[in-house]
């Protein structure tokens, strides 16, 4: 079977060794020329090799202008992986380069979203590399180190915090000026994932500082949106009205509005331990296997056709869309860390199917027509991520062969000048002078993990989990504690609560339940159930 011959067997160790070291050339050739034409502004421009910041001409550019605050966000973004290649010279000496030029007191209108993930989550995880007594990635102390980073973060985090005031259902303002506050023409309406996915960082910055503020006001903000969900089916739509609470985009799907939004409600109970959040998640996740999910029940046996997860209305279940966008690639790593692993394989197989088929993920694939929608692909790490959680949960050599395909793709159609290039159409390989900082904190470093089998992340005994952005945080008993009581007030009927369920996937017999050895060399999905996924893209 030309499956089995492709994928099956044993990964020769020297192989995955040069791919390791791909993957770091890679980083470096990205990380140096940023540094070299770019630095102190905010991205890299890879075909002109030149730098770039916001749009200062043209304010409604909210492409560029979310992103990119003024504030050399891609060497932030990029500082713990940096720490994870082991690279503690240039660690510290990024380190101490945002502490010395890099301030918050800027006129930029940025996402609260974009600012939380990227920058606010970066610094809190190199501060806590840099304060790990354990210090598993080797050296990566700064010489008098006196919190820096967190302070920085705690600037950047006040500055954002307008955004959660005036605001009538504690869901907050999309968009925040780093100097003046929410702007005066601002918009009321917001997505699920952007006002709903803070929880992570200012949870951490909170139980660092002791102050609850600022996980307050982003468990408020999760909370708002999850008593807004339907009656009828328990979905959340897209878009939201932050003063009325009117859904204002109806569509309830895994990717781009929604995507980080579930994954949050997971991460924060393995982070913070509250239960209330794996309660959410647990719900969340039964309303997304009965209302979002379509084909075969079983991934790996029956018949019919493979699963998949549909773009629906909120209100009735019924399919809005024939298409899905490129950020639900993610919700197979998300499958990962609730043990429901067997469906996480057969979602990640239809991806990658689409992945083959380019040589990367269109924005948006449309499954009916067999085309992509929305053809850019601007170097996302979701389906690397994905693919390399997977190979940590089942230990099958095929993850490594796909993210040997992936590596290789990345070098041939989107390496540039001085970088890598955004696909601007992934069928005629054409390039957008843009290289985004996620593909330096998350797609690198997802791929050298990937390889990387001696890495301190899977040896040094700690436990680490990853934020959306990709960035690393111990998890740690600190987290655990908040130094204050229940900061919301518990719900009226609370004599009536339910018990808090475990941690358990809604459709999965035992949790974290391993693949046994002897599949462990055969192929993750049989190989006519990835002829079959491969004939639904169009491969065959």
């Amino acid at each position: 079977d030309e499956y089995e011959r492709r994928y099956s067997g044993a990964f020769p160790p020297q192989l995955r060794a040069r791919l390791r070291d791909a993957a770091r050339g890679m980083f470096v050739f990205g990380y140096d020329s940023y540094m070299e034409h770019a630095f102190p502004r905010d991205e890299l421009d890879p075909l002109h090799c030149r730098g770039r910041g916001p749009d200062r001409r043209d304010p409604s550019n909210l492409n560029i202008n979310d992103v990119l605050g003024n504030y050399s966000l891609t060497l932030i973004d990029a500082l713990d992986t940096l720490a994870v290649m082991g690279n503690s010279s240039e660690f510290q000496k990024a380190v101490k380069l945002v502490i010395d030029t890099v301030s918050f007191d800027k006129d930029s209108t940025v996402q609260v979203f974009e600012a939380t993930i990227r920058v606010l989550g970066s610094l809190l995880s190199a501060h806590i590399i840099i304060t790990d007594t354990k210090q598993p990635f080797g050296d990566m102390t700064i010489k008098d180190y006196d919190n820096e980073l967190l302070h920085l973060a705690h600037d950047l985090a006040v500055r954002l915090l307008p955004a959660f005031e005036n605001t009538k259902t504690g869901i907050p303002y999309p968009r925040v000026n780093l100097k003046k506050g929410v702007p005066p023409d601002s918009h009321n309406e917001t997505c699920t994932a952007g006002a709903g996915s803070l929880l992570v960082e200012f949870g951490i910055l909170s139980r660092l500082l002791g102050d609850s503020t600022f996980e307050w006001v982003a468990r408020r903000a999760v909370k708002a949106l999850w008593s807004l969900r339907s009656n009828n089916t328990g979905l959340l739509g897209n878009v939201v009205n932050i003063q009325t609470g009117h859904w204002v985009g109806k569509q309830s799907g895994l990717g781009a509005g929604s995507d980080s939004f579930y994954e949050y409600l997971l991460k924060s109970y393995i982070l913070f331990g509250e239960k209330e959040d794996l309660e959410m998640f647990n719900a969340a996740y039964q309303n997304i296997q009965n209302h979002l999910r379509r084909g075969r029940e079983a991934c790996n046996e029956g018949e019919g056709d493979p699963p998949l997860y549909v773009n629906v209305n909120m209100y009735t279940g019924q399919l809005m869309n024939t298409w899905i966008d490129s950020l639900q690639a993610f919700f197979p790593g998300l499958q990962v860390l609730i043990g429901d692993v067997e469906d996480a394989i057969c979602l990640h197989a239809f991806y990658y199917a689409i992945w083959k088929r380019y040589g990367a993920l269109p924005e948006r694939y449309n499954w009916q027509l067999q085309a992509p929608d929305v053809p850019f692909y601007p170097l996302r790490p979701e389906l690397v991520e994905s693919t390399y959680l997977l190979y940590q949960a089942t230990k099958n050599p095929f993850y490594l062969h796909v993210g040997m395909d992936i590596l290789q793709s990345l070098e041939k159609y989107t390496k540039a000048k001085c970088g890598y290039a955004t696909l601007h159409h992934v069928v005629e390989k054409t390039k957008e002078d843009r290289m985004e900082s996620f593909f330096l904190s998350e797609t690198c470093k997802y791929l050298y993990l990937l390889f990387d089998e001696e890495n301190p992340v899977h040896k040094s005994g700690n436990k680490f989990m990853f934020t959306t952005e990709g960035h690393i945080v111990s998890v740690d008993g600190r987290f655990r504690n908040s130094l204050w009581e229940d900061i919301l007030p518990a719900e009226e009927d609370s004599a009536h609560k339910t018990k808090p369920t475990e941690l358990k996937a809604a459709n999965f017999s035992s949790n974290c339940n391993r693949v046994p050895d002897e599949r462990r060399y055969l192929l993750p999905l049989k190989s006519n159930y990835m002829r079959q996924i491969d004939r639904m893209v169009g491969l065959i």
